[in-house]
């Protein structure tokens, strides 16, 4: 069972050590990320493979704690998983309490029969082998160790370009800031001209997207957060000024997997095209905001654009945004791509050259724009999503 997933990796400064002479042994150094040592447990008998997921759990800075017998009572109860090796799954007490420990049961391919046969027994959740599975267990060390939930994503596109996606995506994010929210704005358009620019970050020191290219499985907690530039409480990935290149599906993965656990709100701002990456980002979203200027031939471009994105986002609404040329309604515009009208996005004296100065954080809290990101932020928290016009 998932055995082909992306082998995990320890960040600088994890390190974990099993000592065989005793029966409770702590990592040689204290990782440094917060919570009881007892959060994992590992039972097993064979020294190389508790020093293996020691490795494993430090890869997701978690503290594991091992043990050559099932232990009871107390640091049973205290664990959130349990990680068992073959050599000691027949000495677990058969099936598995309500409310205990998930148990996953580690072993190396091919797995014999019996294994599955006693995983079934204990209650096991998982079988998983090394090292294919390396990257699936970091992945669920993380999840068992971090309970909270993870943050929102809301995905911005033009519905063609110049429709002002990319200010609406920004401007959600500052809005989040000011609000005392902790936000991530990821750049999925390497066309799009960059979002530092907006937010005048263009100098700021951290990560791009190409820095991140190789990424894989889940970034080491707090990376993201340490990592990318910061204006205005707003963490920004972005791209540098050289060569375009898209950024690959697998990063775009391990990007949003921590940054929606890094942080409260995860804004990304996604291309018309989409390519792999885009399509992870926006599989990933709770809610999609197409932006479409009031125009004809605007809505028009519109329906390709939506097309590809109602499949993959489930609450996908419509945000107009005036004047109107020739009056046009935006429920009309709505009602022509059958979305949900979240909002109308009126002209603002001064925005343009606010934008263009990378001064987006001075908008006008009683403007237009602030006044739709914060009715728009409200909710994202909401239990169901809007129904579709036709739908």
């Amino acid at each position: 069972m998932n055995d082909d997933l992306a082998t995990g990796r320890a960040g600088p400064g994890w390190t974990g050590g099993w000592r065989p002479s005793e029966p409770w042994a702590e990592p040689a150094e204290t990782a440094t990320r917060a919570g009881p040592a007892a959060d994992v447990l590992a039972v097993t008998g064979d020294p190389v493979l508790a020093e293996r997921l020691a490795g494993i759990a430090a890869a997701a800075g978690v503290l594991i704690r091992t043990s050559r017998a099932a232990p009871a009572g107390a640091a049973w109860a205290s664990a959130r998983l349990v990680l068992v090796g073959r050599d000691a799954l027949a000495d677990l007490p058969p099936g598995r309490a309500p409310g205990g420990p998930g148990v996953v049961v580690v072993a190396t391919a091919p797995v014999p029969q019996d294994v599955w046969r006693l995983a079934l027994a204990v209650g096991a959740e998982q079988v998983t082998t090394l090292p294919d599975g390396e990257g699936w267990l970091v992945e669920r060390i993380l999840d068992a160790t971090d309970p909270a939930a993870p943050a929102p994503v809301v995905g911005v596109v033009g519905g063609r370009g110049g429709g002002g996606a990319s200010v609406l995506a920004a401007a959600l994010a500052v809005t989040a800031a000011a609000s005392g929210r902790r936000p991530v704005l990821l750049d999925a358009d390497p066309l799009g001209g960059g979002l530092d620019l907006l937010l005048g970050a263009e100098r700021e020191p951290g990560l791009r997207w190409p820095d991140l290219a190789t990424a894989r499985g889940r970034l080491r907690p707090g990376h993201l957060a340490s990592g990318l530039p910061c204006v205005d409480g707003v963490r920004l990935l972005s791209w540098d000024r050289s060569e375009v290149a898209d950024a690959p599906a697998d990063a775009m993965a391990a990007v949003l997997s921590s940054a929606v656990r890094d942080s409260d709100l995860v804004v990304v701002d996604l291309p018309r095209a989409l390519g792999s990456a885009a399509e992870a980002a926006a599989s990933a979203c709770r809610l999609g905001l197409v932006v479409v200027p009031a125009e004809v031939r605007a809505a028009a471009a519109a329906r390709r654009v939506v097309a590809a994105l109602e499949h993959r986002i489930d609450d996908l609404r419509l945000v107009v945004r005036g004047p109107a040329p020739t009056g046009l309604p935006a429920e009309v515009v709505a009602d022509a791509l059958r979305l949900p009208l979240a909002g109308e996005l009126r002209a603002e004296p001064g925005l343009a050259a606010v934008l263009d100065r990378g001064e987006i954080a001075a908008l006008r809290t009683r403007g237009p724009l602030a006044a739709l990101c914060r009715r728009l932020l409200a909710e994202t928290a909401a239990p169901e999503p809007a129904r579709r016009a036709g739908g």
